[in-house]
């Protein structure tokens, strides 16, 4: 069983199930977050959903360059949860299912090219708490609790 996170179920809404992949990338004892300026401005783990056709891997790779300019290495499944929300972008009701990687940042490539994210490195104890949603959070503490 998939823990899940997040707001409670709707009732009655229907929900479309959105596959989506996330990164944790530590340099030392920091973080490499990406700020989502809309439709509420809100750090996050970088990483987004997997496209029609695409392995979730590669959509990891393309993900987190997009969001942050970066690439990655040596990318490793610690685990899912869910997560049901309402997406304003898309206007879609979705079940997320969230797989989060541990994966080095290998390069920066430049500033990210989707529109209204930026990459913002910060300490990762500081980062726990300011994430956007509660899965992230747990996430990024899991590993830090490795270290």
């Amino acid at each position: 069983m998939i823990r899940r996170f997040g707001e409670p179920l709707v009732r009655g809404q229907r929900y479309g199930l959105r596959h989506g992949v996330y990164a944790v990338l530590l340099r030392g004892r920091d973080v490499l977050l990406t700020h989502q300026a809309e439709p509420d401005p809100e750090f996050q783990l970088p990483g987004g959903g997997i496209d029609p056709g695409e392995s979730p891997l590669w959509a990891l790779h393309r993900e987190v360059r997009e969001e942050t300019g970066w690439s990655i290495t040596a990318p490793r499944r610690i685990g899912a949860f869910r997560r049901f929300v309402y997406m304003p972008e898309y206007d879609k009701w979705a079940e997320k299912l969230c797989t989060i990687y541990l994966a080095r940042p290998a390069r920066r490539h430049g500033p990210p090219t989707e529109p209204g994210h930026s990459a913002i490195w910060m300490p990762a104890e500081a980062a726990v708490p300011i994430l956007g949603n509660s899965g992230d959070r747990h996430f990024l503490a899991r590993v830090l609790r490795t270290l």
